[in-house]
């Protein structure tokens, strides 16, 4: 396995990508439990609220309640997700840390769907937000493709639409004064398969060969796993994951699985391949034992049920 990396970072998306896209509402105080929980497995990067309009993500009108309780262990970048100028200046005004960002979505129908603006009409907007960043002196290191391995509304995309939403993140980023050093490429509607990663991974090294990558998978389909090992074999050491399986964007129109690849059963295949995590798994599997409890129904994650490979060592040496 010495193609593998030696170490991945992997960011925890469950309390927000997770609860936001939840039928029923989550007790601010199962919210917050969570992620205090989530912030003693070794995570280093915890995803807790989205400040989204509550008409169109009502899970997601108490983030400000939600922000204010978290008791904030030092070492831990507890975050906040905006879409637009006034989530942006919602976010702004709490305790969270907020990433300044280039976000470019693939399919101009998602973007509708998801953000209510064409790709055209979101980049005007976004320019307010990074001159917000300029003016702050906030750092826009990354930029994001939403939806950039296919669409559930306007079916296959090409590695060169994708090619261009990369230039157009690059170029907006410069025209605010910053240079990105990487690039998030995410998966909310379930496209994403080994082949499709390599294909894509591959395109946009050989176009921008100095740009990180990092990977944001969902396991709609099944092939979650399988996409993200094709991406450490790429040498990607960035991923998103969710406890448990939680989540799904609700506007990826999607049924079923559609959470991101589950972060206990993501650490444990790469601890088990010698890559490290710096994450306590039985820990976790205790996380995703209680996100299980407090949704209230059954999360798709595999190692809650299964245990490791460590506990099942131990047992057969008993």
């Amino acid at each position: 396995m010495s193609d593998l990396p030696k170490r991945v970072t992997i960011n925890e998306e469950g309390p927000r990508e997770g609860f936001q896209s939840e039928k029923k509402m989550i007790p601010v105080a199962d919210k917050v439990r969570l992620i205090e929980a989530l912030a003693d497995t070794g995570l280093k990067h915890i995803a807790c609220v989205s400040y989204v309009n509550p008409k169109r993500v009502p899970t997601m009108a108490d983030a400000e309640e939600v922000a204010a309780k978290i008791n904030l262990k030092p070492g831990v970048q507890y975050s906040a997700l905006w879409l637009n100028q006034q989530g942006l200046e919602r976010a702004l005004r709490g305790p969270l840390h907020v990433d300044g960002g280039v976000r470019v979505t693939a399919s101009d129908t998602f973007s509708r769907k998801n953000i209510g603006k064409s790709v055209a009409d979101a980049m005007v907007e976004q320019r307010l937000s990074l001159k917000t960043f300029k003016d702050r002196g906030m750092p826009v290191e990354w930029g994001t493709i939403l939806g950039a391995f296919g669409c559930n509304y306007e079916g296959e995309l090409s590695t060169d639409l994708i090619l261009q939403r990369v230039q157009r993140a690059l170029d907006e980023a410069e025209l605010a004064g910053f240079t990105l050093k990487g690039i998030k490429l995410t998966d909310a509607m379930g496209w994403a398969t080994p082949a499709s990663v390599e294909r894509l991974i591959g395109a946009v090294r050989s176009k921008w060969p100095d740009l990180e990558i990092s990977l944001h998978l969902h396991d709609t389909r099944g092939t979650g796993a399988a996409a993200a090992y094709a991406g450490l074999r790429m040498g990607v050491t960035k991923f998103d994951a969710s406890v448990a399986g939680l989540g799904g964007c609700p506007f990826a129109a999607t049924d079923g699985a559609a959470g991101n690849i589950c972060t206990e059963d993501f650490a444990f295949m790469c601890e088990e391949m010698g890559v490290e995590t710096g994450l306590d798994i039985e820990r976790l599997i205790d996380v995703a034992k209680l996100a299980e409890e407090i949704v209230g129904r059954p999360l798709p994650g595999h190692l809650m049920r299964g245990g490791t490979l460590n506990a099942a060592r131990r047992k057969v040496a008993a």
